[in-house]
C-alpha cells in the first residue's frame, strides 16, 4: 500500500532542499527521495561544493595568491597529489551532508534513498540500492533531480584519461597536460583550477570566444590572464574525435586538421537533465532533447497542475542560489501560500582562477537598448588591499545610466568577485545609483574601494549637474594617498 504525503521532492540539491523545508515550515508532511547514497544532489556531491573545494583547495597547496609577491616558481607544498585534493574535499562533503540531514531532520522531512519513477501523475515507486521497491502518493509533487555531464555517444569515456566533470573528481592521478573542450562555466572552471597547479592546459572551444554572457570587456581581460599565464585557447574549433593512444596519452582531432596532444581530457561541453529513468509519459509530462522539463517561469509549475520542476532541470541560470528561490516559490505556490517573487537582478558567479562575477546589464546589453551610459573602471592593483596581497590583476567595471545616474550592472574579475558583487547587487536592486559610492565611505585597505574608485571614474566623465561643482579625484589614480 503507497504511503501518503502533501509533497513528495524528487531530489534534494538546493532547489529540493529549499522546497522540502519551505513545506514543512507550512506544516505539510514531506517526502524527499535522493538516488544517491546521501542526500545534498548534484550540488553537494560532484557539483558546486567540490568544484569550489578543489579550487581553494588547489590555491592553498599552491600558493596562487601569494605569487605575486614571491613568484611564480612559489609553492606552499612541494609536491601535490591527487589524495591532497581528495582530503580537504571529503571532509568538507560530510560537513555539508550533515548539516543537511540534521535541516531535514529538525523539520521532520522524511528522506528516502532510491530511483524514483512515475507510475501515474501523483503515484511514485522508488527501488532503493538492494532492489526493495516503495509505493507513495503524493497530492503534489516537485521535480529537483538536477543534471548530470552530457555525454556524446561518440567520446571514449574511460574515467581515466577521458573523463567529464564528474570523473575528474575522483581523479587517481594528476595530469602533466589537460585538454578542455568546452568553454562554458564548467570547463573555464577546471582550467584555471588546473592551470593553477601548473598543469599545462589547453581549452578547445567551438565558438568564437568563452562565456558568451559576459561582458565583452571582463571576458578581453579575463583571456589576457589566460593566456599570460600559459593556457592555451583554441577558439572556432570543433572536434572530429578524441582517442586514447597511450596509458597516459591522449588525442584531440579537429576539423581543422589540426591535433591536440595531452595527458588527460576532461569534456565539459554541456550538461542534460536527469530525468531519463523517471518515467515523465505516466505523468504526463515530456523533456526536451537535453532532459530538460518545461514550467511557467513565474512559479515553476509543469504542463501538469500539481507537478512543479525547479533547478538545474527547467535550464538557466542553472545556480545553487537561484534553485533555492525556485524551490521556495514553488513550494509556497503548490499550497496557496503567497512567495514574493526574487529581484530581477541576481548575481552569477563563476568559480575560475581568478574568479568572475557579474549583475545586471553588461556593455552590449546596455548598447542594445540604447540607454545613454557612462562605466567607470578600478583596478584591483591601484588599492592598497589589492597591492598588501600581491594582485597584479583584476577589475571592477560599473555602468551608469546618463540621465537617472541609476546603476545597470556591475562587473568584477579578480579576488574575492563572488563576495564583492553583494554590494553592488543591493544598490542595483534598490534603485540606487552613482551618488551613493561617491558619498559613501568604504574600510579601508578593502577591494570594496574599488566600488569609490570606479565610481569616481565614472562620475569625473559624466554631464555635471552643476557646473560648478568640483571635481572628485579618485583614489589611486588621482591623487596621493594619505600617509
Amino acid at each position: 500500500m503507497a504511503q501518503h504525503f502533501d509533497l513528495i521532492v524528487i531530489g534534494s540539491g538546493p532547489a529540493g532542499r529549499r522546497a522540502a523545508v519551505q513545506a514543512a515550515k507550512l506544516k505539510k508532511s514531506v517526502l524527499v527521495v535522493e538516488r544517491g547514497r546521501r542526500v545534498g544532489g548534484v550540488c553537494v556531491h560532484t557539483g558546486t561544493i567540490p568544484s569550489k573545494t578543489l579550487r581553494e583547495t588547489v590555491l592553498n597547496l599552491s600558493g596562487w595568491r601569494e605569487r605575486g609577491f614571491y613568484g611564480r616558481a612559489h609553492r606552499n607544498k612541494d609536491v601535490i597529489t591527487a589524495e591532497d585534493l581528495r582530503r580537504r574535499l571529503h571532509i568538507t562533503l560530510d560537513h555539508e551532508v550533515e548539516v543537511l540531514e540534521h535541516q531535514f531532520a529538525r523539520n521532520n522531512v522524511t528522506c528516502v534513498a532510491g530511483a524514483a519513477r512515475f507510475l501515474a501523475p501523483s503515484a511514485i515507486e522508488v527501488t532503493g540500492e538492494n532492489g526493495e521497491v516503495k509505493h507513495f502518493h503524493g497530492e503534489r509533487i516537485i521535480l529537483a533531480v538536477g543534471t548530470t555531464p552530457y555525454r556524446p555517444a561518440d567520446i571514449p569515456f574511460d574515467g581515466e584519461t577521458i573523463v567529464d566533470a564528474d570523473d575528474i573528481l575522483e581523479l587517481k592521478r594528476l595530469p602533466r597536460s589537460l585538454a578542455v573542450i568546452g568553454a562554458s562555466v564548467i570547463g573555464v572552471e577546471y582550467a584555471t583550477i588546473f592551470s593553477a597547479l601548473d598543469v599545462k592546459v589547453t581549452l578547445v572551444e567551438p565558438g568564437e570566444s568563452l562565456l558568451g554572457f559576459v561582458d565583452r570587456e571582463l571576458v578581453d581581460e579575463f583571456i589576457h590572464d589566460l593566456r599570460d599565464r600559459g593556457v592555451n585557447l583554441r577558439f572556432k574549433s570543433k572536434v572530429e574525435r578524441v582517442r586514447r593512444v597511450g596509458p597516459q596519452a591522449c588525442v584531440i582531432d579537429l576539423e581543422d586538421h589540426r591535433q591536440i596532444a595531452a595527458d588527460m581530457v576532461l569534456f565539459a561541453a554541456g550538461r542534460k537533465g536527469a530525468t531519463d529513468t523517471l518515467n515523465l509519459a505516466a505523468a504526463g509530462l515530456e523533456a526536451d532533447a537535453r532532459g530538460r522539463i518545461a514550467v511557467d517561469k513565474a512559479n515553476f509549475r509543469t504542463a501538469v497542475e500539481h507537478i512543479y520542476a525547479v533547478g538545474d532541470v527547467i535550464g538557466f541560470p542553472s545556480l545553487a542560489s537561484t534553485s533555492m528561490e525556485q524551490g521556495r516559490i514553488a513550494a509556497c505556490h503548490a499550497f496557496g501560500e503567497p512567495a514574493q517573487a526574487p529581484p530581477q537582478f541576481f548575481p552569477y558567479g563563476i568559480y575560475s582562477v581568478p574568479e568572475i562575477s557579474t549583475i545586471g546589464m553588461t556593455e552590449e546589453e546596455v548598447r542594445e537598448k540604447a540607454i545613454p551610459f557612462e562605466t567607470g573602471i578600478a583596478r584591483f592593483r591601484e588599492t592598497s588591499r589589492g597591492h598588501i596581497i600581491g594582485l597584479n590583476s583584476g577589475f571592477m567595471k560599473m555602468i551608469f545610466a546618463i540621465e537617472t545616474r541609476r546603476l545597470l550592472g556591475v562587473h568584477i574579475v579578480g579576488e574575492g568577485a563572488t563576495e564583492l558583487i553583494h554590494i553592488g547587487q543591493a544598490v542595483l536592486n534598490l534603485g540606487g545609483g552613482l551618488d551613493y559610492f561617491v558619498e559613501n565611505t568604504f574600510n579601508y585597505p578593502t577591494l570594496a574601494e574599488a566600488y569609490k574608485i570606479a565610481a569616481l571614474d565614472a562620475y569625473n566623465r559624466m554631464p555635471q549637474r552643476q557646473p560648478s561643482a568640483a571635481i572628485f579625484e579618485a583614489p589611486a589614480r588621482f591623487v596621493a594617498k594619505a600617509g
